[in-house]
């Protein structure tokens, strides 16, 4: 029995989606952890998907992108699109669930593919993704999550055909899940570094000329002061230290 890790998005306040196809504002999920892919020969190569639906017309963008995604991450994927569970078009969340892990089992001998089944019947749809045990080291809950919400914001394309909103979905996907992300703030606060260490050095700078300014008007003023006004000790001071001046 393959071990494998399921989940599943609800895409609206049900269990299912509305396919008036608007949303287009998905917020992606940020891949916050390094990941390394599964070495070679982890996958035991099979087809890339199962169309019950007639979606797929152009089968070249699909798999090259669904190739793309396997030599990111070492783990195959699987798309399989379909409009019935087990002879019915309104399975319950538990029917998707159960159908999924069966259909991992009979599809696959090995623990390195994940399998997404895209359900849509009438104006709704769902997403369950099924990994096995060795594909979950890379396709975690985040990545997971990361490949599902790319799913979701496309779907909502109204330019993509069918075949290019899985195919970018995987790609972008695939892009992201391996590369952590960066944050948009870290330009921001390097700017910010930036801009107070140069002000910092022109205070530093500024304080500098203003000290020597005083200490050149003050050396001027000693020398413009007559040396009679001073006893014999305190002209030799003066001499000493504007003789000191002059050499520094």
């Amino acid at each position: 029995m393959i071990i494998a890790v399921v989940l599943v998005i609800l895409v609206s306040s049900g269990a299912f989606s509305s396919c008036g196809r608007t949303n287009t504002n998905v917020e992606i999920t940020r891949s916050t952890i390094a990941r390394e892919p599964l070495p070679k020969g982890s996958v035991n190569e099979t087809p890339y998907y199962t169309d019950e639906l007639g979606w797929i017309n152009n089968q070249t963008t699909l798999l090259d992108e669904m190739r793309y995604f396997y030599q990111k991450t070492g783990v195959q994927p699987y798309l399989f699109i379909t409009d019935t569970v087990n002879g019915s078009h309104f399975p319950r969340v538990e029917d998707l669930a159960a159908f999924a892990e069966s259909l991992y089992d009979d599809l696959f001998t090995d623990e390195a593919h994940c399998l997404l089944v895209f359900f849509e019947y009438g104006d709704a749809y769902m997403d369950r993704y099924v990994c096995g045990s060795q594909a979950k080291t890379v396709i975690d809950d985040e990545a997971a999550d990361i490949l599902l919400d790319y799913i979701d914001k496309y779907y909502y394309y109204e330019g993509l055909s069918d075949e290019e909103f899985f195919s970018k979905a995987f790609r972008d996907a695939a892009d992201r899940i391996m590369t952590v992300t960066r944050s948009p703030w870290i330009p921001v606060f390097i700017i910010i570094g930036i801009i107070a260490l140069i002000a910092l050095l022109l205070f530093w700078w500024s304080n500098v000329k203003k000290q020597k300014n005083i200490e050149a008007k003050r050396t001027q003023e000693i020398l413009n002061t007559p040396l009679e006004t001073f006893g014999d000790k305190e002209v030799d001071d003066l001499a000493k230290k504007y003789q000191e001046d002059k050499e520094s």
